[in-house]
C-alpha cells in the first residue's frame, strides 16, 4: 500500500508526526532532525489515506525556496495537488481572486521595496536621510506594521520594545505617517498591507471566508517560531473556529524577533490548544557528535524560564568527526588569511568548495574574507548577490532546454541519457567539459552553465528514469522559488542568511564581544537571541567546524577584544593563540595601524591598506606599468585556468603601480603580496617594474 510505504524509513518520532494526520499538532523540531521529511510525509500520508484531499491542504512557509522544496518532495511522495506557499503568496492569490467581487475598481499595485516611497515621504516631511538610514526606516515601518502599531502609537511601542532607532523617533513616526498617506494616494500596497487587507476581506465578507475555509481545511505552518502578529492574525482568519492545524518550529532557532517575529505562538501553542499533540524531534542526522555536543553546550547555557522549559537536547546520529577548532588571532587580517588557507586545504583534500561556508554576524565583515580567499586562490560565492535564474546565460539555457524538451530531444530514459542530453543542449550556449581559459565574465558564465549540468547529474542520481521534460519542470519550479543549484565556491554569508542551509565545513568568524552578541543587544532577551544566532551557525556544519576571533581589528592594533561570552567554558582549556606566519612580519607594521604614506592617517579600510594610502590622497600612478601588469595577469590567469583576481586583485596591482618596487623586500611590503605570491610571481612583477618584459 502506497500510504504505508510513505511511513517506511521514518524514525519513531517522525512517524508519530506523520501519523498525527488531524490537528492540532505541535512539532518541536531541532536542527538537522528531519522536520521537512516529517511534515511532508505527514501531508502525503493524510492525503493517501483519504483523511483530506490534496487540494484542501495549505502548507505555509516563509520563503519561496522552502515552498518549492515542499512541493517537490510532495510530488515525489505522490501528493502533487497540495498547495505550498508563503504567507504573502497565499494572501496575494486570494486577494487578487476576490478583489473584483468585494472591492472592485483598479486593484492596488504591489510594491516589493519600500525604500523609494520612504524617500518620497521623508522629502515631503522635509527630512534628509542617506540610503542606509532610509533602509533602516523602511525596516522600522515594516516592524510597526507587522506588530500592528499605527504611526500615532509608534513612539510608545518603540520604547516598550527597547528598539534602537536609526533616527529621531518623532521623525520616524512622521515619515511613517506620510508613507501611509502617499501609499493610499498612489493606490499602492506593501506586503504587510496585503496580509492585513486579506484578513479584513475575510472578516468583513462571510461568503468569502466560507469559500476560503471550504477550499482549505488542513493547515501546516513551518518555522512557526518566526510568525509575527500580522501573520498570526491572517492564519487565525483562515482557520476560523477550526483547529486542524500542524505547526513546526524550533525555539532554539528564534532569531528574527527584531523584525516582529514572536516565538510565543510556538511556545504557547498548547495553551491555545490544550488538546494538541506535541512531538519532539531531537535525533540530529546532519551534524557529527562533536558538533552536536558544542551546539548543546551553547544553547544549554541559555537563560530564562521559557528557554529551560522548551529546550531541545539534540542526539547525534552520525559517526564521529573531528573536534571543533577554536582559534585566536592578533587581528582580522590574520584571521581571514588563516581561514582562507584552511579552506584551500579542505578543497585540496577533496571537500568541494560549494560545501564550505564562512559565516559572520554582519555583512561588513565579508570584505576581508573575500580578499583573503581571492589571494589564496579559493573561489567564493556571496549569498544574496545576483539571483541565479535572472542571469542572462541561465535564462538562455533554460529556453534552449525547454525547446529541446518540446522537440523530444531525449529518447533515452536512463540517467546517463539525461546527463548527456543536458550537456549537449548547454554546449550550444557555450558550455564545455573544461573551464574556459579566460576569467571574469567568461568564467562566471561557464560556472552558471556548469551548475545546471551538475543539477542534471544530481537529478539523474535521484531518479534514473528522469528525462529532459522532468528536468525542465524541475528548473521551472526552482526558478519560481529562486532555489538555485549550488555554484562551485565557498559561501560567504551572514548568520541570518545561513538559516535553513548546511555545509560539510563551516567557519564561524569574528566571534568577539560587541559583534556576537552585537553591541546594541542590551536587554536579556536581545542577548539570548544572539546566543541562538551562534547556535544556528554551529548547527549548519555537518563535520568540520571552526570558531575564531581576532583580538584587534587592524594589524598592530591594541589587542583589547575578548572572545564572545557565549564561548565561556566551552573552549579547550589548553588553547593557545594561533601564531602569525613568518611571512606576515614582512608585510605588517609592528605597532599601530598602518599609516597613510601621504597624510599618515591610520588606515583601517582593506582597500586603503592595500594601497598604503587614503583613497582620496594623491598618488603617482605609473599607468603604463599598471596596463602592463594587467596584461601580464590576464596571460597568467589564462595559462593557469584561474580567475584573474586570484593572481592579484586590481587594488594590489594599483598599489604595485604606485610604489614601483625594485626589490623583493619592497614587493613583500605591499599588502596582498604574501609568500605564496612572492614564490610564484615575484620575478615577473619585478621585471615589469624594472621596465623589462618577463620571460
Amino acid at each position: 500500500m502506497q500510504a504505508e510505504r510513505v511511513l517506511a524509513g521514518l524514525d519513531p518520532e517522525q512517524r508519530a508526526v506523520a501519523e498525527a494526520v488531524q490537528g492540532p499538532v505541535c512539532v518541536l523540531a531541532g536542527a538537522g532532525t528531519g522536520k521537512t521529511r516529517a511534515i511532508t510525509h505527514r501531508i502525503a500520508y493524510a492525503t493517501l489515506t483519504g483523511v483530506v484531499a490534496p487540494q484542501r491542504v495549505l502548507a505555509v512557509t516563509f520563503t519561496t525556496r522552502a515552498a518549492g522544496e515542499l512541493r517537490a518532495r510532495l510530488r515525489q511522495l505522490g501528493a502533487p495537488g497540495v498547495q505550498a506557499r508563503t504567507f504573502h503568496a497565499a494572501a496575494l492569490r486570494q486577494l487578487s481572486y476576490f478583489w473584483p467581487r468585494v472591492v472592485g475598481g483598479e486593484p492596488p499595485k504591489i510594491i516589493e521595496s519600500k525604500i523609494g516611497l520612504v524617500a518620497d515621504a521623508a522629502r515631503a516631511c522635509r527630512l534628509a536621510f542617506g540610503r542606509t538610514e532610509l533602509r533602516d526606516i523602511a525596516g522600522e515601518i515594516e516592524w510597526a506594521k507587522v506588530t500592528q502599531h499605527r504611526p500615532e502609537d509608534y513612539a510608545g511601542a518603540v520604547a516598550t520594545a527597547s528598539r534602537k532607532m536609526p533616527a529621531d523617533v518623532v521623525d520616524v513616526a512622521r515619515v511613517y505617517a506620510m508613507y501611509e498617506q502617499l501609499r493610499r494616494e498612489r493606490n499602492l500596497l506593501d506586503f504587510e498591507g496585503m496580509l492585513e487587507l486579506t484578513a479584513a476581506v475575510l472578516t468583513e465578507h462571510r461568503e468569502v471566508a466560507a469559500q476560503v475555509r471550504e477550499q482549505y481545511r488542513h493547515f501546516v505552518v513551518d518555522e512557526f517560531q518566526d510568525v509575527n502578529p500580522l501573520q498570526k492574525l491572517l492564519l487565525d482568519t483562515w482557520l476560523g473556529d477550526r483547529d486542524d492545524l500542524c505547526v513546526v518550529g524550533d525555539p532554539n532557532q528564534t532569531i528574527y524577533s527584531f523584525t516582529g517575529a514572536s516565538p510565543s505562538y510556538l511556545l504557547d501553542f498548547t495553551r491555545e490548544h490544550p488538546d494538541a499533540k506535541v512531538v519532539k524531534l531531537v535525533r540530529d542526522y546532519r551534524s557529527s557528535p562533536q558538533v552536536v555536543r558544542l551546539a548543546n553546550g551553547v544553547i544549554g547555557l541559555a537563560r530564562g524560564e521559557a528557554a529551560r522549559r522548551h529546550r531541545l537536547e539534540l542526539v547525534a546520529q552520525r559517526p564521529d568527526g573531528p573536534d571543533p577548532v577554536f582559534s585566536e588571532y592578533d587581528d582580522e587580517i590574520a584571521e581571514a588569511d588563516d581561514v582562507a588557507r584552511r579552506a584551500r586545504k579542505l578543497v585540496e583534500e577533496g571537500v568541494p568548495a560549494r560545501r564550505i561556508a564562512v559565516l559572520f554576524r554582519i555583512n561588513a565583515q565579508s570584505e576581508t574574507f573575500e580578499s583573503a580567499l581571492a589571494a589564496a586562490g579559493v573561489p567564493y560565492v556571496l549569498r544574496g548577490a545576483e539571483r541565479f535564474f535572472e542571469r542572462p546565460e541561465v535564462r538562455e539555457a533554460v529556453i534552449r532546454l525547454r525547446g529541446a524538451a518540446r522537440a523530444g530531444a531525449d529518447a533515452e530514459t536512463d540517467g546517463t541519457g539525461l546527463i548527456a542530453t543536458v550537456r549537449h543542449v548547454l554546449s550550444g550556449a557555450g558550455f564545455s567539459d573544461r573551464p574556459p581559459e579566460g576569467s571574469g565574465a567568461v568564467r562566471s558564465r561557464w560556472e552558471s552553465l556548469a551548475a545546471l549540468a551538475q543539477l542534471a547529474e544530481d537529478i539523474a542520481a535521484d531518479d534514473p528514469r528522469a528525462g529532459l521534460p522532468e528536468f525542465v519542470a524541475e528548473l521551472e519550479e526552482r526558478a519560481a522559488a529562486q532555489h538555485a543549484p549550488p555554484l562551485e565556491g565557498v559561501t560567504l554569508a551572514s548568520l541570518h542568511a545561513a538559516k535553513g542551509l548546511e555545509w560539510d565545513a563551516v567557519f564561524l568568524v569574528g566571534l568577539v564581544e560587541g559583534t556576537l552578541p552585537i553591541i546594541y543587544a542590551e536587554t536579556p532577551e536581545q542577548v539570548e537571541e544572539e546566543r541562538r544566532l551562534l547556535y544556528v551557525g554551529i548547527t549548519r556544519a555537518r563535520e568540520h567546524l571552526s570558531l575564531s576571533w581576532a583580538l584587534s581589528r587592524s594589524p598592530g592594533g591594541s589587542r583589547r577584544r575578548r572572545p564572545s561570552r557565549f564561548l565561556d567554558g566551552l573552549t579547550p582549556g589548553t588553547m593557545t593563540p594561533t601564531p602569525a606566519r613568518a611571512d606576515r612580519a614582512k608585510r605588517r607594521p609592528a605597532k599601530g595601524p598602518q599609516p597613510c604614506r601621504v597624510c599618515e592617517r591610520p588606515l583601517t579600510a582593506p582597500i586603503e591598506r592595500k594601497l598604503g594610502r587614503c583613497e582620496d590622497c594623491p598618488a603617482e600612478l605609473n599607468e603604463e606599468l599598471l596596463l602592463a601588469l594587467k596584461d601580464w595577469r590576464g596571460r597568467v590567469a589564462a595559462d593557469q585556468k584561474i580567475p584573474a583576481y586570484v593572481v592579484f586583485t586590481d587594488a594590489t596591482l594599483q598599489a604595485i603601480a604606485e610604489r614601483t618596487p625594485e626589490t623583493l623586500a619592497e614587493l613583500a611590503g605591499i599588502p596582498g603580496v604574501g609568500k605564496v605570491k612572492l614564490d610564484r610571481y615575484a620575478e615577473d612583477v619585478l621585471s615589469l617594474c624594472n621596465g623589462d618584459r618577463p620571460a
